[in-house]
């Protein structure tokens, strides 16, 4: 049979260790009626002959399900029950051979720990791969983990389906959100469950949540505007405005207007906790903006969650310095945002009186803007993006990836009320992010967006007014 991806969403890999009192025929059961949508037979004691006739009874009963049988490694097996397919490691038989053996309408499963193996598995045929140890797992604790970045890399880079396994359950699960993967296989989280039938209901309930998103998510990170037009305030209209579902953790309430800020309540670092994890262990974020966070146990409190909560996209608009040069943050909470946060960015925002900071340089030009940027990025290991203006230039905002330069050219726009600009492009690049977009796709599209907002000329105040962030939805 040919690969439908649908198949891999619960992938289910038996595991005799888990038998308890049962057969491996009746635990099979209760996970494909649990609604799993592949099963993988893996074997390592039994003897071929006896490994032969259970193969063949759980081969009728996937068939009564209408789901594909794998057999693990045992490629003779396979050919000889006639199974769907069979899943081979980096050590196991050749992927030629494999594919000599079975014929070319069987599917071949291959495992891959990094971008360098999967790409060879892809050259050579594979129809999916199964990525990982992604987690600390029992039944592979000779295995190093795949970070999830890798996970994702491959996923953005292969053109055959991936599936994640490894150390997965229902409470980690979420954090593959954004990954790209289409599926996840599971061992013990079913088969050794109580309830097989019921953990495996619960897996794939969230495992489509992850794969199939009935829409994008987002989180800021950020501070209060209570004129709307920065802080979360802007961000969440943002998010609105790329049809992606905005949350927020709220690090500061402040009250101002477009004539200035009045006065600046912080959260404490427990309530600011409290509020990351309410939002991550219900509605797991695809993308993370991190903005205004005046204090460094609240950037301290930001680093520790999303280390529990690994995030793929997370874009920090590094608010020190305002846009007339004043200082926003003291020296002790820039050096806690340098040692404790930026190393999670994807990308860093500065502006350039932000970029002279972080980078100890000068900059006067564009040449300098390239060095600033190429400095932090080393540093910081993530890719900068330097925004223009500050007299350096109208609009022209420029990205290093950490191999490249790309500038991003900006519309020069005859309006005085840029009040959120920074909250607003972050936001934006965040739900691009979220929605799949790669790094430049994204920051090209958020520029589009600020655009847009400023060409409607928006007057509201008496001060820097706000943009029109819902133009779109005219």
């Amino acid at each position: 049979m040919k690969l439908n991806k649908n198949d891999l969403l619960l992938y289910a890999v038996t595991d005799r260790r888990w038998l308890k009192n049962q057969t491996l025929y009746q635990q099979v059961e209760q996970t494909l009626k649990g609604g799993t949508t592949m099963v993988q037979i893996r074997e390592k004691d039994l003897d071929h002959e006896s490994f032969l006739q259970e193969a063949k009874q759980i081969q009728v009963l996937c068939k009564q399900y209408q789901v594909p049988l794998i057999i693990n490694d045992d490629v003779q097996l396979a050919k000889e029950i006639d199974a769907d397919g069979v899943h081979i490691g980096q050590d196991d038989l050749d992927l030629k051979k494999a594919r000599d053996i079975l014929g070319p309408d069987k599917i071949i499963g291959v495992s891959a720990h990094d971008l360098n193996e999967a790409k060879m598995a892809y050259d050579g045929g594979a129809d999916y791969l199964g990525v990982g140890a992604i987690f600390t797992t029992a039944t592979k604790d000779d295995a190093d983990a795949v970070s999830l970045k890798t996970l994702k890399e491959i996923c953005q880079q292969i053109d055959i389906p991936v599936v994640a396994i490894g150390g997965i359950n229902e409470h980690n699960i979420l954090s593959l959100t954004g990954s790209g993967i289409d599926g996840v296989a599971i061992v013990s989280a079913i088969f050794a469950s109580d309830d097989i039938q019921g953990s495996s209901e619960i897996l794939k309930q969230k495992t489509q949540r992850i794969v199939h998103p009935q829409i994008h998510s987002a989180l800021t990170i950020a501070g209060s505007d209570s004129s709307g037009g920065a802080g979360i305030q802007a961000d969440l209209k943002t998010m609105l405005a790329h049809h992606v579902y905005g949350m927020s953790a709220i690090t500061a309430l402040t009250a101002q207007n477009t004539a200035g800020v009045a006065g600046i309540l912080d959260v404490t670092p427990d309530f600011l906790a409290l509020q990351l994890d309410s939002i991550f262990q219900d509605i797991y974020p695809e993308a993370v903006k991190i903005g205004m966070v005046s204090k460094g146990s609240l950037i301290k409190v930001i680093a520790d969650k999303l280390h529990q909560y690994p995030v793929y996209n997370i874009v920090i608009d590094p608010v020190m310095v305002a846009t007339s040069g004043a200082k926003l943050l003291n020296d002790d909470a820039i050096n806690v945002l340098k040692d404790y946060l930026f190393s999670l960015a994807t990308v860093l925002t500065p502006n350039i009186p932000e970029a002279m900071i972080l980078s100890d340089i000068e900059i006067k030009n564009e040449e300098d803007m390239k060095k600033a940027a190429q400095i932090m990025s080393e540093k910081y290991q993530c890719a900068i993006l330097v925004k223009g203006g500050h007299q350096i230039n109208d609009a022209n905002d420029l990205l290093y990836d950490g191999h490249h330069f790309t500038w991003f050219k900006g519309k020069k726009i005859d309006n005085q009320n840029t009040h959120g600009t920074g909250c607003t492009l972050s936001s934006a690049i965040a739900s691009n992010l979220a929605k799949g977009d790669n790094l430049h796709d994204a920051i090209k599209k958020a520029k589009d967006y600020i655009s847009g907002c400023l060409q409607e000329n928006l007057d509201l105040g008496s001060g820097q007014g706000p943009m029109d962030h819902g133009y779109k939805l005219k």
